[in-house]
């Protein structure tokens, strides 16, 4: 198979959490076990940090890759989902797979993975372990896909766990309290490996000392030292919050060499570093267009609050949901004044543009159906002046076509 046609196989003929909601999830560790014992095991080949929580793992991750690559170790980087290409979710220092391994992996392993049903997630979580113990990295970065107790990352054993925060998103899966959620999160948490905690919560802190100390794992909740005087290219006052957790957990690292000059060179270089994209993203300047991969009630309050303290004439907004989002109890977070371009992110879980609208109407929130999202940005850039702000977001599939 051309490179092509194995990400058509992985994508067509295999569910996907993206493509399919809640039909793609197996929630069992059972597939990828048995995956990397014929792998022969790579997951224990390097040294890892496991990243979880509901926004600013991404953000986080890539903090910490792009730290430990400038303290001179070989760092591999696990995240999901990508953005335009497949082979952002696998890349060592900064460089994505490459597309022949991609093939190869996929190609030899075919009939296994037809055989036992693996997922698009199982089957990529083993792609990643193989790689990375091929390459032989010093470290790798992995973050969680969902969840955590049951996600299939969470068959390593690392050298620090962190957990971001805890937010209501995926609660068909995850239960629908923050400490149903944060027990799921927390199942991460490994026997005498310490954890970072980034956002002390008063529903789920109880929680995360609970298991801790089941599991004899120091933990540290970053915010109550809060790591003061660092600079990130990532731009958005949210990003302080994940700050904290990393330069944390990066201090919880043993056996590792870090200087304070790779701490803060690393943070201020995440893009150029590890290619991160999306994350308060500036497309352009006149007019200010900004996109933000956002997509629960916690992470789309943060970055709004970031758009209130722009200056802009008028605000035009590109928004698109996935059909499971509770998109009835974000709409109230968006401004009423904001001129509205409704879309839908083209995959099979995006949401109707006309329904998002009817619902929008019910909220104050008035715009226009657009045909897709390129055609709203289109619109919103026609109508706005130089001096106007327009924000691209709420599904990080919207985002992906923009970028």
């Amino acid at each position: 198979m051309t490179y092509q046609e194995t990400l058509d196989w992985m994508f067509g003929q295999l569910p996907m959490y993206q493509q399919k909601g809640a039909a793609a999830l197996n929630a069992k560790l059972d597939n990828i076990i048995h995956l990397c014992n014929v792998l022969e095991n790579p997951e224990k080949k390097f040294k890892s940090i496991h990243v979880a929580g509901t926004n600013g793992k991404g953000s986080s991750s890539h903090m910490l890759a792009s730290i430990l690559q400038e303290a001179g170790y070989k760092v591999g980087l696990y995240t999901s989902p990508h953005l335009k290409d497949f082979r952002e979710r696998i890349k060592i220092d900064g460089k994505v797979v490459s597309k022949r391994f991609v093939r190869d992996f996929i190609e030899e392993k075919k009939t296994f993975f037809e055989y036992h049903k693996l997922s698009f997630f199982e089957m990529t979580v083993g792609m990643a372990f193989s790689y990375f113990a091929e390459e032989k990295v010093d470290v790798a970065i992995i973050e969680v896909g969902l969840g955590g107790r049951l996600d299939s990352t969470n068959i390593i054993t690392p050298e620090v766990s962190l957990i971001t925060n805890i937010g209501m998103d995926h609660t068909q899966f995850l239960g629908d309290t923050l400490e149903k959620i944060a027990l799921e999160k927390a199942g991460i948490i490994k026997t005498s490996v310490p954890v970072v905690i980034s956002e002390t919560q008063p529903e789920t802190k109880m929680i995360f000392n609970l298991i801790a100390h089941q599991r004899r794992s120091s933990i540290v909740f970053a915010d109550q030292q809060p790591a003061t005087g660092y600079k990130t290219d990532l731009l958005g006052e949210y990003q302080q919050k994940n700050i904290n957790g990393v330069v944390a957990c990066i201090r919880q690292l043993k056996n590792f060499e870090v200087p304070e000059r790779a701490i803060s060179d690393g943070l201020t270089k995440v893009v150029e570093n590890t290619g991160l994209l999306g994350r308060w993203q500036v497309l352009q300047h006149r007019p200010l267009v900004v996109c933000d991969t956002a997509h629960n009630k916690e992470g789309l309050k943060m970055v709004l609050e970031q758009v209130k303290k722009q200056s802009y004439d008028q605000l035009h907004i590109v928004l698109g949901f996935v059909k499971d989002k509770d998109v009835k109890s974000v709409l109230p977070l968006f401004p009423k004044d904001a001129k509205y371009y409704f879309v839908r992110p083209s995959i099979p879980r995006g949401m109707d543009a006309v329904q998002l609208e009817e619902l929008a109407q019910e909220e104050g929130l008035k715009g226009k159906v657009c045909k897709s999202v390129k055609k709203g940005l289109n619109k919103a850039l026609k109508n706005a002046t130089s001096d106007d702000m327009i924000y691209v977001g709420g599904s990080t599939f919207v985002v992906a076509e923009v970028v």
